[in-house]
C-alpha cells in the first residue's frame, strides 16, 4: 500500500469516527431534550419536591421567598434541566460506551462495563443519601439555630444553587469504591499503600467534606462519615479483584500455550 492510499484510509477513518461521535452527541442531546418536556411541565412540582426537607422544618409563619422577579419561573426550570440531564445520564453515558467500545479488547469490556453500571448506581445513591438523610438533619439543625429576633426566610434561587451542589457532592463522593478500584486495577496505588495509608486518607477526606458542605460539624461528618465507609469497601473490592486476577492469570497463561 502506497503512502497515499494510507494516508486517504487514515483520513476515511478519522471522518467516519467523527460521524459517529457527532451521531452519538446528537442522540444524546434529543434523549435529554425529550425528558426535559415532560420536566419543564411539571417544573414546580419538581422543586416543591426539591425544597420539601427545608420547607417541613422551617418554623411556623415562613416560607421561603423570590429576591428576583424572574425566579419564580427560572428556578423550576433550570431544576428541570438538570433533573432531565439526570435521568437521563444512563443512555448518555451508553452512548459514549457505545462509542469507544470497539476500540476496547473483550477483557477490558469485561472490566468496564461492571464499572459503569456501579458508577451510574453509586452517583444515583449518593444523591438519595443527600436527600433522605442529609437534608432532614440539616436543615432541622439550620432551622433551629437562627438568633432570636432573626426570621428565617430563604431565597429559592440560592436554595436550588445549594441543594444542587449538594446533590452532586454526595453523588461523587459515592464513587469512591469505583475509584479505589480501578487505581488498584491499573496498577497506580498498591492495595498495601491503600491500607497503610487509612489515616491520611480519613483527614483528607474530613478535609474535603469541609469544604464540600456547609460550615458545621454535622454536615461535615455526614459526608465524611460514608466516604470513609466506602473507601473501606473500596478496599475490599480491590482485594477480591487482584486475586480473581491473580487466579485466571495462570489458566490465561496455559490456554495461549
Amino acid at each position: 500500500m502506497s503512502a497515499d492510499e494510507r494516508e486517504q484510509l487514515a483520513e476515511g477513518s478519522l471522518i467516519s469516527h467523527l460521524v459517529e461521535l457527532r451521531d452519538r452527541l446528537l442522540r444524546a442531546v434529543i434523549c435529554v431534550a425529550v425528558v426535559f418536556a415532560p420536566c419543564a411541565y411539571f417544573s414546580n412540582e419538581l422543586f416543591t419536591l426539591v425544597a420539601t426537607p427545608l420547607i417541613e422544618k422551617m418554623p411556623k409563619g415562613t416560607s421561603m421567598i423570590a429576591t428576583s422577579l424572574i425566579s419564580p419561573f427560572l428556578a423550576p426550570l433550570k431544576l428541570g434541566l438538570f433533573v432531565a440531564l439526570f435521568i437521563s445520564m444512563p443512555y448518555v453515558l451508553y452512548q459514549a460506551w457505545a462509542f469507544v467500545a470497539p476500540g476496547l479488547y473483550k477483557h477490558e469490556k469485561r472490566f468496564a462495563i461492571p464499572l459503569v453500571v456501579s458508577s451510574i448506581a453509586l452517583f444515583y445513591a449518593g444523591v438519595a443519601f443527600a436527600y433522605f438523610v442529609v437534608f432532614p438533619l440539616m436543615f432541622a439543625f439550620f432551622t433551629t439555630s437562627a438568633p432570636a429576633g432573626v426570621q428565617m426566610m430563604t431565597d429559592m434561587q440560592n436554595y436550588l444553587d445549594f441543594v444542587l451542589l449538594l446533590f452532586f457532592a454526595f453523588g461523587v463522593a459515592f464513587e469512591i469504591p469505583v475509584a479505589t478500584v480501578l487505581l488498584a486495577a491499573t496498577g497506580m496505588v498498591k492495595v498495601e499503600t491503600m491500607t497503610k495509608n487509612r489515616g491520611y486518607v480519613l483527614l483528607g477526606i474530613f478535609v474535603v467534606a469541609a469544604f464540600l458542605t456547609p460550615p458545621d460539624a454535622l454536615s461535615q461528618t455526614m459526608m465524611a462519615g460514608p466516604m470513609y465507609l466506602l473507601y473501606e469497601i473500596g478496599i475490599v473490592l480491590s482485594r477480591i479483584l487482584i486475586k480473581k486476577r491473580q487466579s485466571e492469570d495462570p489458566a490465561e497463561d496455559a490456554a495461549e500455550t
